[in-house]
């Protein structure tokens, strides 16, 4: 397995022909969150899913699951994912077609992932399109390594904000270098940023001490979104099977998330 696909994830999906023949019916464990805002469904953009069938078959999974609304968010990186607006719509209006086609009744939507590496802030200087959801809220949604604490990541936040955007960091208990000092989380948040935190992180997907991250961020009232960050029908089967059971499920639903206010 090579480096992005163990930093990711696998890009492999369950057959999609078992997927197609499970009926559109919703349990409804994550039907109080209405909106995923980090997803990778658009096709053919990142390691996300590759085709306009792929993306159908994911989509399909997370109306089951009980979401109405998704936000795809394809990774922008300077150096790997060079992915652009133009692009990314395109992929949305191909989705968009092919969950018509396939009669699946979800609204979809995108913005972007945007990975905290040199290229971004001259984004911002630059006044480059920034892909943002939520309206005139502008939530930006951006990610750093994994491995190593970004010195750019202060500078980012203060530099989004002042640009009329609200940074919202990704996945914080997934990097290694938080897990020794998750107090770091609310500095950020204190100087203006939100968080999100991975459904999958509540079922030990990732490992346990992104799990334990994840409940003390629960736990501390710091998370703002709850995310699938879903890239293949591997996240949803985590989704229905463990996560819709997991202690912190309920804890975490009972925040003041802003998920539900993405559906307009």
């Amino acid at each position: 397995m090579g480096f992005w696909q163990q930093l990711f994830g696998s890009t492999q999906n369950a057959p999609e022909s078992s997927a197609q023949s499970v009926p559109l019916e919703d349990d409804g464990a994550f039907a109080a969150l209405g909106t995923d805002m980090h997803s990778h469904i658009l096709p053919g953009l990142d390691d996300g899913v590759a085709t306009p069938e792929a993306g159908v078959a994911l989509v399909r999974e997370l109306y089951r699951v009980g979401y109405r609304k998704l936000i795809g968010t394809p990774h922008i990186m300077g150096d790997f994912y060079k992915n652009t607006p133009a692009g990314i719509r395109a992929a949305l209006t191909i989705l968009k077609e092919a969950l018509v086609a396939a009669e699946v009744p979800m609204e979809v939507d995108c913005a972007a992932e945007y990975y905290l590496d040199e290229w971004f802030l001259p984004r911002l200087q630059r006044q480059d399109e920034i892909l943002s959801f939520g309206g005139s809220a502008r939530y930006v949604l951006l990610e750093t390594s994994y491995i190593n604490e970004s010195r750019l990541l202060n500078e980012a936040i203060f530099s989004l904000c002042a640009a009329g955007y609200q940074p919202v960091i990704a996945h914080p208990e997934r990097y290694k270098y938080l897990h020794s000092k998750p107090d770091e989380a609310a500095r950020w948040r204190g100087n203006g940023a939100l968080l999100q935190v991975n459904l999958n992180s509540l079922a030990g997907y990732y490992g346990p001490a992104e799990r334990q991250v994840a409940e003390y961020l629960i736990d501390k009232r710091l998370v703002d979104f709850a995310g699938t960050d879903a890239h293949g029908l591997k996240h949803t089967a985590v989704l229905a099977r463990r996560v819709a059971t997991a202690p912190y499920l309920r804890k975490l639903l009972a925040l003041p998330l802003r998920n539900a206010g993405l559906a307009a």
